[in-house]
């Protein structure tokens, strides 16, 4: 007899789903899915539309992500029509794209990933949840609050909105920073600095408390794929970096995406039994997402965030790291490096500027690339455009897209582990920090 198993998704944003594993009578793992639903008909909705109404429709895909899919339309309607953008505007995009995974990260750390780590996985799930982690730890828990409302504020500063901004525009950004906004978060951004640092302290406790999970569950070796410039980590700009399991990198530039992923996608069924190998990895299945951008990057581009990328792969022992539960890890590196650069950015003239925009703007006939890096991975928008502006056609890939077959092949090796090998067993876990 066939028994399922269904684990219910926290979120249902951009396309993500439910986990079903199926078991035969004797315990093996027959199937594991990942289902999503992925169709958001969002290439269809904006056909017909001027390609500067784009940038204002796409961001209501996500929820979580709204400034990357804002930025990334805005960038390839620039590409489709040659329009160059000027300095500070260039500077205000990374702002506000740095204070997006910035927020989205102190968030994931504190209210998905905390509570399973610090109540323990076989918790009470009732009280597993954030509101707990608050509860019993009010301090980190003001700090946590802190720092997302930092940086959604920034978001709404920069944005115009912390959630679907209309700040950018084909051209640029429609106005620098006010200073005296930008004043009020440089008094603060030190305080920010610190919060990252003991968020630093408490997620290295983590991963110690858990190194015999996260050295031995999940360590599955695929393609991973990231935004990088010129080898170093980048969210907002540069090519599109593919690196092999066993660390080869191929580097692409965004209009030649068809090319870069066509190289590695997976040339069957995204089903998972047909690629799952007890050794070895199959070709053509990669990841996107925090761990695939910190394995496609020779460095960081911030020197904490870039120290804390060598002590992680000192502490692994090897640069390209295949171990699940560092997804965790390597977003609390990104964390590091977004505040970094706001606090940077924060300082640049630049951001007040008011020359942050161009009216050189002429629509016509073409097709362009824009490629960000969201919180969840590498997002990329191909558009067409017509003489008059319209657009005719428009290709988008969300992380989703890239992730499906990799996830199912980590799920699937990891429910072989749990149910299989029973390796679970004889691993050490931590008591609880909380009960």
């Amino acid at each position: 007899m066939v028994k399922e198993i269904e684990v219910e998704p926290v979120t249902r944003l951009e396309g993500h789903g439910g986990l079903r594993v199926v078991l035969g009578d004797d315990g093996t793992v027959k199937d594991v899915q990942f289902n999503i639903q992925s169709t958001r008909f969002f290439e269809k909705f904006v056909e017909g539309r001027y390609c500067e109404h784009v940038p204002r429709i796409t961001p209501r895909i996500c929820g979580i992500c709204p400034i990357p899919h804002h930025l990334t339309p805005t960038k390839a309607v620039e590409d489709a029509w040659g329009v160059q953008i000027p300095t500070p505007a260039y500077k205000l995009r990374q702002l506000l794209i740095n204070a997006k995974q910035y927020s989205s990260h102190v968030i994931h750390f504190y209210a998905l990933a905390a509570p399973d780590f610090l109540l323990g996985p076989f918790a009470d799930p009732a009280l597993r949840n954030v509101v707990h982690v608050i509860n019993k730890m009010p301090d980190v828990g003001a700090m946590a609050l802190k720092m997302m409302d930092f940086g959604q504020k920034l978001c709404a500063a920069v944005g115009g909105k912390a959630v679907h901004p209309i700040s950018a525009i084909v051209g640029g950004m429609k106005k620098p920073l006010d200073e005296d906004v930008r004043d009020k978060f440089l008094k603060v951004i030190d305080e920010q600095i610190e919060f990252t640092k003991k968020t630093v302290d408490i997620a290295l406790k983590v991963v110690e408390d858990y190194w015999d999970v996260v050295a031995n569950v999940g360590v599955v070796p695929t393609y991973y794929v990231g935004l990088t410039k010129n080898g170093v980590h980048d969210i907002y700009d540069g090519d599109i970096r593919i690196v092999s399991p066993t660390g080869e990198k191929f580097d692409y530039k965004p209009q030649n995406y068809l090319e870069a992923l066509g190289e590695h996608i997976p040339k069957h069924s995204y089903a998972t039994h047909m690629y799952y190998k007890p050794a070895g990895y199959p070709e053509g299945i990669y990841r996107a997402n925090t761990l695939a951008m910190i394995n496609c990057a020779d460095k960081m581009a911030t020197p904490l965030a870039d120290d804390a990328l060598k002590a992680m792969r000192e502490k692994i022992g090897t640069n390209v790291i295949h171990h699940t539960f560092a997804y965790h890890w390597a977003r609390i590196i990104e964390m590091v490096e977004s505040i970094e650069m706001i606090a940077t950015l924060l300082k640049d003239p630049d951001i007040v500027n008011p020359d942050c925009k161009t009216l050189d703007v002429e629509p016509r006939e073409g097709n362009g690339v824009g490629v960000t890096e969201a919180p969840r991975g590498l997002l990329l928008y191909n558009i067409w455009s017509d003489a008059e502006g319209i657009c005719k056609k428009l290709n988008l890939l969300v992380a989703t897209n890239h992730n499906i077959a990799g996830i199912e092949k980590s799920l699937m090796h990891s429910a072989k582990q749990v149910f299989e090998d029973k390796a679970l067993d004889g691993l050490k876990l931590p008591d609880p920090w909380i009960k």
